[in-house]
C-alpha cells in the first residue's frame, strides 16, 4: 500500500519555484525563441507583409531556396563515442583575420526596410560576437556608418558592378579607405530574378500606401512609427549618384559583366577579394587559377535563377577540385548551427547567414540579431560536442553523409545498370 500524507507546504515550495515574470516585452519574446524558425514566426507577426515577403521570398517557384534548405535537413551525422569534448573551440581564421564563429553576416539590401535599426544593428551585433559583417552595395546604411557601428571589428563590402562603372569603383575605394578588409565581388546578378511575391504585393522602395498595406499595417503600428519617424529609407552608399530607386536597381544589374571587370576591380581593391555567386566546379577552378582569395558558393539565396544548383550539394566536389589551400565559403539555406557544422565538415572554410540574421532583426532589432547569433552559437557548440569534436579543425567528411533526394537522371540510370 502507498503511504498517504497531507501535503507539506514547505516541501511543495521546494519542488515548485515560480519564474519571475519578464516585464520587457521584447526580451520576453526573444528569450522564447529557441530556433531561427521561431524568430521567423515572430518576424512575420511584427512586420508588414510586403517587407516580410521581400526577405522571406525567393525567385519564381522558390525551388532553389526550398531545395537548399532541404539539403541541409537531409544530413546524417556520424558521431564518435568516448571522445570527451567538454570545451569546444568555434573560432576560425578566415581571409587573413579571426572570427569567433564559423559564420559571418551576409550582405542584404534594403535592410532598414525590415527594421529601422538595419545594418547598424547587424554590424554592432557582429562586433559584439567577434564575427565579420558584410555591407551590400544596396545597403541602407553608408560605408562610413557601418564603420562607425563596428569600428574595431571586421567589415566586408559586397560589390555589384554597375552600368556606370565609376560608381562601383568609387564604392570600392570608399570601403577600402574605411578599413573594410574583404570585397565580395558578386557575379550572379546579370539581371534581376523574378521575385513573384514582391510583384503580387506591389512591393516598392520606399513602401507605397495602398488600401491593402494600410489594412495590413493596422496590427503593426510599431513598424510604421519607426518607418515614419526615422531617416529616409534610401540606398545610403548610392544616395549621391542620383536617379530613382528603380533606376539605381536597374543600374546595379549588368549583363555585360566579365572577367575584364574582375581584373579592374582587383587593381583597385588592395585587400582580400572573393567571388560571390559561384555555382559550378569549372568556374571555381578557374577563379582559383586567376588568383582570387576565395569564392562563395551561392545561388543568391534562391533569389535569382530558380532551379539553380544547391551550394551545399556542390561543396564536396568543389573542395576536391580546388584543393585544401583555397578559401571556399558557402551560403543559402542556413537555418541551424548544425547546417554550419555540416558545411565545415564537408570542406567549407566559412559560411554566411542572410535571412537568419534578418529574421532576428525583424523580431527585435539589435537584440534580435544578438539572439540569432546566440542560437546559432549554441547549436554549433552542441552539435560539435555530440559529434565528439573539440575544434572545427577536427571536423571531416566522415562526420557527414548527404542524403540525396534529387539524383540526376543520367547518374541514376548508370547506377541502375551497375546493379
Amino acid at each position: 500500500m502507498v503511504q498517504r500524507q497531507l501535503p507539506n507546504p514547505v516541501e511543495l515550495l521546494e519542488l515548485m519555484k515560480f519564474k519571475k515574470p519578464e516585464l520587457d516585452g521584447r526580451k520576453r519574446r526573444l528569450d522564447a525563441a529557441l530556433t531561427i524558425d521561431d524568430l521567423r514566426l515572430i518576424a512575420k507577426r511584427r512586420t508588414p507583409k510586403a517587407a516580410f515577403d521581400y526577405t522571406d521570398g525567393a525567385a519564381e517557384g522558390e525551388l532553389s531556396l526550398t531545395r537548399a534548405r532541404q539539403a541541409f535537413q537531409d544530413v546524417e551525422f556520424h558521431p564518435g563515442i568516448l571522445r570527451p569534448a567538454p570545451d569546444v573551440d568555434t573560432s576560425v581564421e578566415i581571409l587573413g583575420g579571426p572570427s569567433a564563429l564559423p559564420f559571418g553576416i551576409a550582405p542584404t539590401g534594403f535592410t532598414r526596410l525590415m527594421q529601422t535599426e538595419g545594418e547598424v544593428a547587424g554590424a554592432g551585433a557582429a562586433a559584439a560576437a567577434g564575427i565579420p559583417f558584410t555591407l551590400s552595395t544596396l545597403g541602407t546604411t553608408s560605408i562610413e556608418g557601418v564603420k562607425a557601428a563596428n569600428p574595431h571589428g571586421r567589415n566586408w563590402f559586397q560589390l555589384y558592378v554597375m552600368r556606370d562603372r565609376e560608381i562601383s569603383y568609387e564604392l570600392a575605394r570608399r570601403a577600402s579607405a574605411s578599413g573594410f578588409d574583404t570585397l565580395q565581388f558578386t557575379v550572379d546578378t546579370p539581371v534581376a530574378g523574378a521575385r513573384l511575391r514582391d510583384k503580387r504585393n506591389g512591393f516598392s522602395i520606399p513602401p507605397q500606401l495602398t488600401l491593402g498595406t494600410i489594412i495590413n499595417a493596422i496590427p503593426r503600428p510599431w513598424w510604421w512609427f519607426d518607418f515614419l519617424t526615422t531617416p529616409k529609407l534610401e540606398f545610403a552608399s548610392l544616395s549621391a549618384t542620383g536617379g530613382t530607386v528603380g533606376e539605381l536597381l536597374d543600374a546595379a544589374m549588368d549583363p555585360t559583366i566579365s572577367y575584364d571587370d574582375l581584373a579592374v576591380i582587383r587593381d583597385i581593391w588592395p585587400g582580400k577579394i572573393v567571388i560571390k555567386g559561384v555555382q559550378n566546379v569549372e568556374d571555381s577552378v578557374r577563379l582559383r587559377d586567376e588568383g582570387v582569395d576565395g569564392i562563395v558558393l551561392s545561388n543568391h539565396g534562391g533569389r535569382q535563377l530558380d532551379r539553380a544548383p544547391i551550394p551545399f550539394h556542390l561543396l564536396p566536389e568543389v573542395r576536391r577540385a580546388v584543393g585544401d589551400d583555397f578559401t571556399v565559403m558557402i551560403d543559402t539555406g542556413i537555418m541551424n548551427g548544425a547546417d554550419i557544422v555540416a558545411a565545415v565538415a564537408l570542406g567549407a572554410d566559412f559560411t554566411l547567414i542572410g535571412r537568419a540574421y534578418l529574421y532576428g532583426l525583424m523580431a527585435g532589432g539589435r537584440q534580435g540579431v544578438d539572439r540569432t547569433i546566440a542560437i546559432l552559437r549554441s547549436e554549433i557548440e552542441r552539435t560539435m560536442r555530440l559529434l565528439g569534436v573539440s575544434s572545427l579543425a577536427e571536423l571531416e567528411p566522415g562526420h557527414v553523409t548527404q542524403l540525396t533526394r534529387l539524383v540526376p537522371v543520367a547518374r541514376a540510370a548508370a547506377e541502375a545498370r551497375t546493379h
